[in-house]
């Protein structure tokens, strides 16, 4: 009984401050163009997918002068109420991030067909007032997988998934297919958190997982899991094998532990679709974000360039290029 009344609270609490959030942005954003955001499993701070749609969230703040406001769903019946409730305040463009407001979205965005929508990582069909921003994630996976290959001493790499569905596992197909094109024996070792959406919240899960796999000879491990990937990579960090980060450049989480993170550049779908709204070009449908737009790709900076040497990065780039002109077609299962 403890949990339920806390978490109707905590519902009850974000409802009104968004309603108290967007009755203000009325009266003082004038002609500034109003944005939406609501968050997926984890929210905002999770230093991995959200994270990346917010900060596309930011920049159109800080770029195009756009009034934002935010709202976490504590639960499933949340997103279709924040995304209505954003509706109903008249703004131009909500955002859902992530594939589990594909069926909220579709509801709502009928209900409201001169309102603007976009939704992160899933498919509304038939809604021409719906941008449906999807990736490619399967070509990033490749290159991280090849780079975690040829890393490996063990000859044994991990893949650690959060949710257990189609999108995750397309991850886990490039990435596998990625280590085989460039070390045929390498064996991959899989695991998953679970099959709900809790899966993408639940680090100790994430560690466990990890720590199972590094017993068994890994010692590269990528994860696809959010929040439940920060187990993985304090695993890893613990146990001195390295980790391969996801969504959002997580090198700097754990310097030296981090080898690589296969970036989905969220923030920039995100912005450039805040962008075109402004502009009043908005297109709804399928728009798919991959290696030729930018929209997926590995990172490599100050805090993993000691251990993702160059003939990695060169090894990587050159992949890149062959899946790019369409010599290498990466599996997506």
């Amino acid at each position: 009984m403890e949990v339920i009344v806390r978490r109707l609270a905590l519902l009850l609490t974000a409802l009104l401050l968004l309603t108290a959030a967007c009755g203000s942005d009325s009266d003082e954003g004038g002609d500034a163009l109003r944005v939406g955001m609501v968050f997926d499993i984890g929210g905002k701070g999770d230093r991995s997918f959200n994270d990346s749609a917010y900060r596309g969230l930011l920049q159109a703040e800080q770029e195009l002068g756009v009034k934002a406001v935010e709202f976490e769903p504590g639960q499933d019946s949340d997103r279709e109420q924040g995304l209505r409730k954003l509706a109903e305040r008249g703004f131009d463009l909500i955002v859902g991030v992530g594939f589990l407001f594909s069926d909220s979205v579709g509801k709502v965005a009928a209900d409201y067909p001169d309102t603007h929508f976009a939704i992160v990582d899933g498919r509304v069909e038939g809604r021409p007032n719906v941008a449906s921003l999807l990736f490619r994630e399967e070509e990033g996976s490749y290159l991280v997988g090849a780079i975690a290959a040829e890393k490996s001493a063990s000859g044994v790499i991990g893949f650690v998934g959060g949710m257990e569905v189609a999108l995750i596992k397309r991850f886990e197909a490039g990435y596998r297919a990625g280590a085989q094109a460039v070390r045929p024996d390498v064996k991959v070792l899989v695991g998953y958190a679970g099959v709900t959406p809790s899966a993408f919240a639940d680090p100790v899960k994430g560690k466990e997982l990890a720590l199972s796999q590094i017993g068994r000879g890994a010692d590269v491990i990528f994860h696809a899991a959010g929040t439940t990937g920060n187990g993985v990579i304090e695993a890893a960090r613990e146990k001195g094998v390295f980790a391969i980060g996801v969504d959002s450049n997580q090198d700097f989480m754990a310097p030296g532990t981090v080898l690589t993170s296969m970036e989905k550049r969220v923030d920039r779908a995100v912005f450039e679709t805040i962008k075109a709204v402004a502009a009043g070009h908005f297109a709804g449908g399928v728009q798919e974000f991959g290696l030729d737009s930018g929209g997926v790709g590995y990172t490599v900076d100050e805090y993993n360039r000691e251990v993702l040497t160059p003939d990695l990065t060169a090894m990587a780039d050159s992949l890149a290029a062959e899946i790019v002109a369409g010599r290498i077609r990466v599996p997506r299962e």
